[in-house]
């Protein structure tokens, strides 16, 4: 039977999308699914398309011309709403079949809320005009039950660095951090990628900084639900730059793509409409660096009416994603192509590359340490008339218990944990 991970127990998939698991996987917010009623209701289901004013947004640009690496367990590109949609890619994972062989479904759901056409009623996606480039990887329960490669995530990042693709997007991550991983995220910062990640789905309990998305690098990207404020379950801390929608959005429930399901996407979903957001972006600038596309997203998110735009904050660190904001209104201004607005660090091939510190993370100002009237879900939405916006190798293969596996300089065989399932 296959199995995901959720914060570290495996659970059978037909569990996971029972109802009667909906709602008690993560409390209020719950991060599971249940079998939706038929493909047709899905796109009625995205509800922040509305509140995002996207018709319009695509009236003036739809991601053409941007492609966006998905490092996720794998992208079926023969879904109705991928046809046409999924270029070449790579399998790091050291297991049967390639990055196009999703093993859960994950991945593909991530490229569909990017780049979906719609087409067959499937999932709408947010930059439909994109294109993906998969880049298969193992999460921790196939780690358990498969021979894999130990060093596929930061083989991924690298690859993807060296590829077509302006972006990359990875809705996993876990507790440890790893030197070489970091390494490859550095590398792909110097080959001038804007790289999104998601911050994880536990703020409600354990609330431990997860990674790739708190490396200073990265953007981490929190989780917002319609009514426009943060989730309880998104992870908070001074590793979140930005929030979009996560909460209520469909997903395919399994690897046999036979239906979607009802549930939460968490912040992986999120990170997915961070990354076509930027694609929206850049592809109406296409002159533009990583750094002008993210400075304009941090500048243009909404913090609502009272929102306090100098300070930031641990559950939406400068708001939620407005892409058009500028695309339609010209909120936000690119600024230095070459400085990283995140770090204020200098990026680029000829950049020293310095690692920045934990708290340069956002130099313009401290974050707030708590959300505001003190309750778990931050104001992050603008009013509903201004686009309320409402998760190489060692030289061998590593499997069943990964996790005991040390690599050398203190780095850690990587236990990833799938976001929002």
């Amino acid at each position: 039977m296959t199995k995901v991970r959720i914060r570290g127990k495996s659970r059978p998939l037909q569990r996971i999308f029972s109802a009667a698991v909906l709602g008690g996987l993560l409390g209020a917010g719950a991060i599971g699914a249940a079998p939706a009623a038929s493909a047709i209701d899905v796109q009625s289901k995205q509800w922040y398309l509305d509140a995002m004013h996207a018709e319009e947004i695509w009236e003036t640009s739809t991601g053409e011309g941007v492609k966006v690496a998905v490092i996720d367990s794998g992208v079926n590109p023969s879904t109705p709403s991928l046809k046409g949609q999924v270029l070449k890619g790579m399998d790091a994972t050291g297991v049967k079949g390639d990055e196009t062989d999703d093993y859960d479904g994950h991945g593909t759901t991530m490229a569909e809320l990017i780049a979906g056409t719609g087409k067959g009623g499937g999932l709408q996606g947010l930059a439909p005009g994109a294109k993906i480039i998969p880049f298969r990887v193992t999460d921790t329960d196939l780690q358990n039950r498969e021979s894999v490669n130990a060093f596929d995530q930061q083989e991924a990042i690298r690859a993807a660095a060296d590829s077509d693709a302006q972006i990359i997007n990875m809705s996993m991550g876990s507790e440890y951090y790893n030197a070489r991983i970091h390494d490859a995220v550095e590398y792909a910062q110097r080959k001038g990628k804007l790289f999104f990640a998601s911050v994880g789905n536990t703020g409600h309990k354990e609330n431990k900084k997860e990674y790739p998305a708190s490396y200073p690098e990265v953007v981490g990207v929190a989780a917002s639900g319609p009514d426009g404020r943060v989730t309880d379950y998104s992870q908070h801390g001074d590793f979140v730059d930005l929030a979009a929608p996560g909460k209520d959005i469909p997903l395919w429930c399994d690897q046999t793509f036979q239906k979607y399901c009802d549930g939460d996407g968490g912040t992986s979903a999120a990170t997915a409409l961070a990354s076509a957001s930027a694609a929206l972006i850049w592809s109406a600038h296409p002159e533009w660096t990583a750094n002008q596309v993210l400075r304009v997203m941090l500048e243009s998110a909404g913090r609502g009416k009272d929102g306090d735009k100098k300070t930031l904050s641990e559950y939406y660190g400068y708001g939620v994603i407005r892409p058009g904001a500028h695309i339609n209104r010209g909120l936000g201004k690119p600024g230095d192509p070459d400085i990283n607005p995140l770090t204020n660090q200098k990026t680029g091939p000829d950049a020293e590359n310095e690692k920045p510190s934990s708290s340069s993370k956002k130099p313009t100002a401290p974050p707030s340490s708590e959300a505001p009237e003190g309750k778990p879900g931050a104001e992050a939405a603008v009013s509903a008339s201004d686009e309320q916006a409402g998760g190489g190798s060692l030289g061998l293969v590593i499997g069943g218990a990964a996790a005991a596996a040390a690599l050398a300089g203190g780095a850690f065989v990587m236990l990833r944990r799938r976001r929002s399932l």
